[in-house]
């Protein structure tokens, strides 16, 4: 982390941790190595219901599978998952035997319930979360097929979805064709993410320029510069909004990373912190809001996990240990409980999406791992 420690962590802090990390890998990710694997396709279902039943089947993503092979690639090597590695290798594999398009390259969004293409769509998210799983799957096992994975998907970024402008499509036709999606934030965000990892296992010239380059018209084309806000449609688009847990997001990717710290649009994400705070956080409860307008307008107050888990860690980066002692007290009693974990609440606290997603676990081990580093940083 960036800055030097402030204190010892306090023992409620670190008692929380633990039990946090506890219910992960007790309560969390079994229910993604029984109930919610689907043994014949190899691949997580979309969903389990509050008993741990699959939802049915409609389709499978790409994505979900890259964000849990991140997942179990995070996990190799723990004890309390003994399976995580066996896992990460099936699901490698899955990624590339059910979504690889062999005609166009690049990857499929989606997968029907019987594993034929469904949306044959090319879409940035998608390739972002192969490229960050790649990159953690590759660093974990030495894997020999997954660096040239990592760099196909890397090369297709590169050469397919450039907007001619400096950032990236959010989304093209199976054969690339042009769609006039244009660039969107949350695809842009996680393709950074994915540089980053991939630079922190390699040396990596191009994917330096690229960042650097995605950094730089990211601020430009996306942050108020009257706030510093860094809304979801490029500047100028109608009925702008910004979602305050991307903007946490945002801003733990680039204030942990000490080598970015300086550029335009860190500055902006420091800047605009306390304000995202104030507009999208609600004092007492330290409910995260999803989208308002850049006037402050909460346009949607509904507390979505992940937004609590990029809160929760970005706040690991603002050495503020009582803040961050009552906002992680406040995901383990609001959202997490014996069976999983609420998915959303509603304004006042009321459970309004009891599923559970397979793609959720990725913000929670991100947001465990962030937790884990602040206390390793600060144990004299």
């Amino acid at each position: 982390m960036p800055h030097a420690p402030s204190s010892v962590p306090s023992p409620a802090l670190t008692s929380l941790v633990a039990a946090l990390q506890q219910h992960f890998v007790q309560v969390i990710v079994p229910m993604w190595q029984g109930p919610g694997w689907n043994a014949a396709m190899a691949l997580p279902f979309e969903a389990l219901d509050g008993s741990h039943q699959p939802l049915p089947p409609q389709r499978y993503r790409a994505m979900a599978c890259a964000r849990q092979l991140f997942v179990f690639s995070s996990l190799i090597g723990d004890p309390r998952v003994p399976g995580a590695e066996q896992r990460a290798h099936a699901l490698f594999r899955s990624l590339q035997r059910h979504f690889h398009d062999a005609e166009h390259g690049g990857w499929f969004y989606s997968i029907d319930a019987q594993g034929a293409p469904l949306d044959r769509r090319k879409d940035l998210y998608t390739h972002a979360f192969i490229i960050f799983a790649c990159a953690h799957y590759w660093h974990r096992t030495r894997e020999p097929l997954a660096e040239p994975a990592l760099d196909a998907a890397l090369s297709v970024v590169r050469e397919r979805f450039s907007d001619g402008r400096g950032l990236y499509e959010a989304c093209l036709g199976e054969d690339w064709s042009t769609l006039g999606s244009g660039p969107l934030q949350n695809p842009l965000m996680h393709l950074a993410e994915a540089f980053l990892a991939t630079l922190q296992v390699r040396p990596d010239p191009q994917t330096t320029q690229a960042l650097d380059g995605l950094l730089e018209h990211m601020h430009r084309r996306f942050v108020d510069p009257d706030t510093g806000l860094l809304m979801e449609k490029p500047l100028g688009s109608v009925d702008n909004w910004y979602e305050p847990g991307h903007q946490f997001e945002w801003f733990f990717l680039l204030h942990s990373t000490p080598t970015l710290h300086g550029r335009p649009l860190h500055a902006a994400l420091q800047r605009a912190f306390p304000l995202a705070q104030a507009q999208g956080v609600d004092a007492p409860s330290g409910a995260v809001g999803a989208t308002l307008r850049g006037d402050g307008k909460m346009l949607d107050a509904t507390r979505r996990i992940w937004a609590q888990a990029e809160y929760l860690r970005a706040l690991a980066l603002r050495d503020e240990p009582a803040q961050l002692l009552s906002q992680a007290q406040a995901l383990h009693d609001q959202f997490l409980h014996a069976q999983g974990w609420h998915e959303c609440l509603n304004a006042e606290g009321a459970v309004s999406r009891s599923d559970m997603p397979s793609t959720t676990p990725y913000h929670l081990a991100t947001c465990y791992l962030g937790l884990e580093q602040y206390l390793q940083n600060r144990i004299v």
